[in-house]
């Protein structure tokens, strides 16, 4: 996606205020009956400025989708980089994708709810970067079978949707799941259970 203005580290700082702005009226009244002109007063910069940084209103959606799933691409790695037990490295990876989740609960429903408004481009854009991300939790699941820490049989791609899917319904129903769990217990709760039906007898 490309910008008419030069400066990279002007454009990345643009952007996050169009989105930030973008994911609060998106949330609120919907993709459809948000216009480009309220992003830009919620903002506080000219709706001509905004045209600057995006295309249009499909670009802006487009962005405050990504702007999770590259989190997870920056974050995860970050967290493991420096852990060399495979368990630890799964049980970090999963824990660190539920605080990202947490910290972009907005963006995350978002990402259910208007991807399908994306254009077909931009929703393929989606789906490539996510199996990326989904590709750090793999990786984790498949380390702890080589290393025979999971059982043989375990199924990489399911156990890692369920991860993945577990993750995401801290942001879809945490109107109630923050009733009874804190952040923490949840995570603890759902990494038992996935331990329970994944390490080796």
């Amino acid at each position: 996606m490309k910008a008419r203005v030069g400066d990279e580290a002007l454009v990345a700082q643009r952007r996050q205020q169009i989105v930030a702005a973008a994911v609060e009226l998106f949330s609120g009244q919907g993709y459809y009956r948000t216009t480009v002109q309220e992003i830009a007063a919620r903002a506080g910069i000219s709706t001509g400025l905004v045209y600057q940084y995006v295309e249009d209103k499909d670009d802006v959606l487009l962005l405050a989708i990504l702007e999770v799933v590259d989190a997870y691409g920056r974050e995860i790695p970050a967290a493991l980089e420096k852990l060399d037990d495979p368990l630890e490295r799964f049980r970090t990876a999963v824990t660190t994708y539920c605080r990202v989740v947490d910290r972009l609960r907005d963006a995350t429903v978002l990402a259910y709810r208007s991807t399908r408004s994306l254009s077909p481009a931009h929703r393929k854009l989606v789906m490539q970067a996510e199996l990326k991300s989904n590709e750090l939790i793999a990786r984790t699941i498949q380390d702890c079978v080589d290393a025979k820490v999971f059982a043989d049989d375990v199924d990489v791609e399911f156990l890692t949707h369920q991860a993945v899917m577990f993750a995401h319904s801290w942001a879809l129903k945490h109107w109630r799941l923050s009733q009874r769990y804190r952040l923490d217990e949840y995570v603890q709760r759902g990494l038992a259970m996935f331990l329970a039906a994944s390490l080796r007898r």
